[in-house]
């Protein structure tokens, strides 16, 4: 009798072993990852700071892949994201990728916006200019202003540090002050991502940094204040109709950000 309760005690221990096993298997079955890639704007002003809310809203495991706009477009007619992070206008990024990749269903892309920032200027902390207006902002830009001494600062080439083409950022700068023209400036540096161009103008001290206002918020960047703002558009965009995953997603990003807003 002792025998047969050892082994029903055993047996009663593996058939609970198994249910929690079965059980984990039935949740790992019903968690879906969705990839979410482009813009680290978006992904720094809201991916980050919303993602786990969104995840507890929707049941879904987020892997967020920050780079540029345009390379989560690509992504997205790639197959290796669900859904593409944008921070300006779908028409800009589309303008900017028909020139490398004409054969593209451009017209598959449904774009679907989530929120709303500006852009951020910056410059090293020992430069004492700490307001300029947009129309001076312009002039850098095209190159008709080159030095710091033409805005009353010190005499000091200035130098223009940007993403390469592509950003969300820059396509948002360049709509607003160039008319979509792309800067026209001598000696640009260029940078990958925009979260290095904050690291390059601590070291530059001419440097005028065109970059998002999130990562300004988070380092000691120096931010130039102008007369008018730089809106940027913060947007998802699938490829085709969402799927219902990717429209939940939408979803609650929208909704979390207007309540964080």
């Amino acid at each position: 009798m002792a025998q047969f309760k050892k082994h029903f005690r055993y047996f009663g221990k593996l058939l609970l072993a198994l249910l929690v096993i079965g059980t984990g298997s039935v949740q790992l079955a019903f968690s879906e990852n969705l990839v979410l890639q482009g813009s680290t704007t978006f992904a720094t002003g809201l991916a980050q700071p919303y993602g786990k809310a969104v995840e507890s809203q929707t049941g879904l495991h987020l892997e967020v892949i920050p780079n540029k706009s345009n390379l989560g477009l690509i992504a997205l007619f790639e197959g290796k994201a669900d859904l593409a992070m944008i921070s300006t206008t779908l028409e800009k990024e589309v303008e900017i990728l028909r020139r490398s990749n004409p054969d593209l269903r451009f017209d598959r892309l449904r774009t679907f916006e989530i929120a709303r920032t500006r852009a951020a200027l910056v410059v090293h902390p020992s430069n004492p200019i700490r307001s300029v207006r947009l129309e001076d902002v312009r002039k850098i830009l095209t190159g008709e202003i080159t030095n710091w001494r033409q805005l009353g600062g010190p005499e000091l080439t200035i130098r223009v540090v940007a993403v390469r083409e592509g950003g969300g950022v820059l396509g948002s700068v360049e709509a607003k002050l160039l008319g979509g023209a792309h800067i026209s400036a001598p000696d640009v540096i260029r940078v990958q991502v925009g979260t290095q161009i904050v690291k390059v103008v601590a070291q530059e001290p001419g440097a005028f940094g065109i970059t998002q206002l999130a990562i300004v918020k988070s380092s000691a960047a120096v931010e130039l204040i102008t007369d008018k703002s730089i809106e940027q558009i913060l947007s998802l965009v699938s490829l085709d109709d969402p799927s219902p995953s990717a429209a939940a997603t939408i979803e609650a990003f929208r909704r979390i950000s207007k309540q964080g807003s």
